[in-house]
């Protein structure tokens, strides 16, 4: 037999029921029991689907009600101290309080798990940090599935993935000294799930696929060394979002019973495993990308490696599919309105169905499943000839740019003197990122426009009403540069997306972003056009509410790319300099049309970097000319900012600083402004706005807090070239907290402009 296992299911439920679920419960309209009980529901339909596709294991211990990572820390015992909180018998409330911030704690710090769009809690490590075990979580999970009848495998991040992921916080320490105290109780954990009766238990080290440094590495061999001679379970290592070639030979001798490896995201790695005496997992379904297999390729691939390892080949996807959607069947508008695209797809039902295939394959020979084998390659037939996908007239274009067509006409210096004469801002200038709070009765709206059950015209009213509303309440808490709140827009990249050539959309095909946040990734299937303006009238009429400067707002090339589902078929660098030169009209109109102060949102272009160092300087070439060509054509006096949030930059300053955007807002409340030192000590040369709070909690800062964060980058940042904003755009914010943490930011901000006068 082939085993076929996974690493993870989506946990959000077919139709976002656990987000609703979490919201209401954190609005009091549900009791604890009942969230638990919706919950307990959602993880039995996921078993109940792996077991249909004919899975050996089904996962569990995958399944959250906020953060796998967060899990980990009280399975751990590694909770923030400062929280004041007993991991051993923490509460749900306390457990969303971690994730969310309370009156007096502000939330964990989120950041980007490794290259994805998904937002992990960041461990909080200190010199002192005391472990303790308390694997309740994933024992629960395996009690529920094996009462069910399933046979199961619990997957949970290893130790030095859980390390690497972390932060040093309080007096200097390097965390890997704690690894000696954590390995112990990884010890505890693994036994209480072979309690449980498990056979194998997957321990995923992502990590491995970055470039670790040189003890990490090494300390492999012990801690599996330890895990072997204390844990009864089998375990299976797992790796993945790259290739581990290079650990070959240390990973090929550690005592595990198996090696998983991605064969998506580095197809080239499994020559150094081909002689593996062990068990070999190979990632052949795609965990990151929603196109179709061409199963026909996949048994190319696997069958040589069935006859030769027999039973110790397993097969899987490439990760953990929480990134995908779940299932294309419920999308009939996109099987009417695009029944060729439909066919190129495959959400995380599918995926798992592809996966059966190729097991049954494997198994009983092609002949078994001739017409699952001959519909998959119909469907990559259909994708390479179709001309859905090309547009000559993109190809022409990018091609002949004008030489240093990626390039502003005059340095920074130059225009930030013509800026400044007509902005007349005043020092330490007050704006938003870009979104205010999205109200129901504004989702209800576009829900019933969407229907047909709303004309244009009066959707169109009911846009402008919330948009004459933002302006008058920035213009009542006096902020200097005004946004018009994006009352329009569902998402900041699929409003883009539906107004793009070369982008489809799915109704239901939602993936988890952080908590219960998801987002719904537009998917690019062909090459990418702007058949008209997309913002400038919304932004056009902000402006004619007020005197005060308007911000147009629009979503970076790399963000856009990043945040989507991406064409594989032409290189994704080609794919963005389509889209940056897309952007690029709309930047031209908006000047035009007398917006002369353009924020183009960059938030992922970080978490797009490669995970190995050694390809990072050619991604950032490519990324940073898309930006850059994405105002092409301005003129000096048009001051374009950006905006980035949520992942680590210390690394990668230069690249930023290459960007050459007038002025730069970023996130650092939740760190204390830790980033913003490293902008200082490289000298950042443009302007900055650190954000002076964290917009993801909903509690309201104190000015203190404000004041604090302000003086810290004072100590930084020139004040003639510091803004003041929150960390990010407002959406998921409610009004009252809105105005209220607004009206602290900008009473501190004034306050200390007198101090500076």
């Amino acid at each position: 037999m082939t085993t076929f296992h996974l690493s993870g299911f989506p946990r959000v439920g077919a139709k976002r029921e656990l987000k609703f679920a979490q919201e209401r419960y954190w609005r009091g309209e549900i009791a604890e029991a009942d969230l638990l009980d919706l919950a307990k529901k959602l993880r039995e339909i996921n078993w109940q689907h792996q077991a249909n596709a004919n899975a050996d294991f089904v996962a569990v211990a995958d399944f959250t009600f906020y953060d796998h990572i967060l899990d980990l820390q009280v399975a751990t015992g590694a909770i923030p101290a400062r929280f004041g909180f007993d991991s051993q018998n923490l509460t749900l409330d306390q457990y969303f309080q971690l994730a969310r911030g309370n009156k007096t704690q502000f939330a964990i710090e989120m950041t980007k798990w490794f290259d994805t769009n998904y937002h992990y809690l960041v461990p909080e490590f200190h010199k002192d940090t005391q472990f303790k075990a308390n694997p309740a979580h994933y024992v629960q999970q395996i009690r529920e599935a094996k009462a069910l009848g399933h046979k199961v495998k619990p997957t949970i991040v290893g130790p030095l993935t859980f390390l690497w992921l972390g932060k040093e916080k309080g007096a200097a320490f390097n965390r890997f000294d704690l690894l000696n105290k954590l390995v112990p109780i990884y010890v505890d954990i693994l036994n209480a799930l072979t309690a449980e009766g498990v056979e194998y238990i997957q321990i995923d080290e992502p990590a491995l696929t970055l470039d670790l440094p040189a003890e990490w590495i090494a300390a492999y061999k012990e801690v599996y060394a330890t895990f072997a001679a204390q844990v009864n379970a089998k375990l299976l290592l797992a790796t993945y979002f790259g290739s581990v070639a290079e650990h070959a030979d240390l990973l090929k001798a550690l005592p595990v019973a198996g090696l998983h490896i991605d064969l998506v995201r580095a197809p080239e790695q499994l020559s150094a495993f081909a002689d593996y005496d062990k068990i070999l997992s190979l990632g052949v379904i795609d965990g990151r990308n929603i196109w179709r297999a061409n199963l026909n390729q996949v048994l190319d691939v696997v069958e040589p490696l069935k006859a030769k390892l027999g039973e110790r080949l397993w097969i899987a996807p490439s990760c953990s599919l929480l990134h995908t959607p779940y299932d294309l069947a419920v999308e009939t508008q996109l099987q009417a309105n695009k029944p060729e695209l439909y066919q190129w797809l495959a959400f995380t039902l599918q995926k798992i169905q592809e996966l059966r295939v190729i097991k049954t394959a494997l198994e009983q020979g092609r002949a078994a499943v001739q017409a699952d084998l001959d519909a998959s390659q119909t469907a990559a037939d259909a994708r390479k000839n179709s001309r859905e996908i090309h547009r000559t007239c993109v190809a022409e274009r990018l091609a002949n740019l004008p030489k240093n067509a990626d390039q502003r006409k005059s340095p920074f210096a130059e225009r930030i003197k013509l800026q400044n004469a007509w902005l007349n801002l005043p020092l330490l200038p007050t704006t938003n990122i870009g979104s205010f709070p999205q109200t129901t009765e504004i989702r209800h709206a576009r829900a019933a426009f969407k229907k047909g059950d709303l004309s244009l015209a009066d959707y169109e009213a009911a846009m402008k009403k919330e948009i004459e509303f933002v302006v008058r309440e920035q213009e009542k808490l006096d902020l200097d540069v005004l946004v018009h709140g994006e009352a329009e827009r569902n998402d900041m990249v699929e409003y883009f997306g539906e107004l793009l050539d070369g982008f489809a959309f799915t109704k239901f095909g939602w993936v988890q972003s952080y908590g219960s946040r998801c987002v719904k990734p537009p998917v690019i299937y062909g090459d990418v056009a702007r058949p008209e303006p997309m913002t400038v009238r919304w932004s056009q009429y902000a402006q004619s509410l007020t005197n005060k400067v308007m911000k147009g707002m629009l979503t970076g090339p790399v963000t856009i790319l990043q945040w989507s589902f991406v064409r594989n078929d032409i290189p994704r660098s080609t794919v963005c300099k389509q889209i940056a030169v897309a952007l690029s009209d709309e930047v031209l109109d908006l000047e035009k049309a007398g917006i002369k102060v353009i924020q183009i949102d960059e938030p992922a272009i970080r978490e797009g970097l490669p995970l190995k160092r050694a390809d990072w300087d050619a991604y950032l070439q490519w990324a940073g000319e898309a930006f850059r060509l994405s105002s092409m054509g301005c003129k000096d006096d048009t001051q374009i900012h950006t905006h980035m949030c949520y992942s680590e930059f210390n690394d990668i300053l230069p690249a930023i600083a290459a960007l050459d955007a007038d002025v730069i807002t970023i996130e650092t409340s939740r760190s204390d402004m830790e980033l913003l030192t490293a902008f200082g000590d490289f000298k950042y040369p443009n302007d900055i706005g650190p954000g002076v709070y964290d917009i993801h909690s909903p509690r309201v800062p104190t000015a203190e807090e404000i004041e604090h964060l302000l003086r810290k980058a004072l100590q930084v940042v020139p004040k003639e070239r510091l803004w003041v904003n929150p960390d990010c755009g407002l959406k998921t914010r409610g009004w009252p907290e809105t105005i209220a943490a607004l009206k602290v930011m900008v009473d501190v901000t004034k306050k200390l402009r007198a101090e500076l006068a």
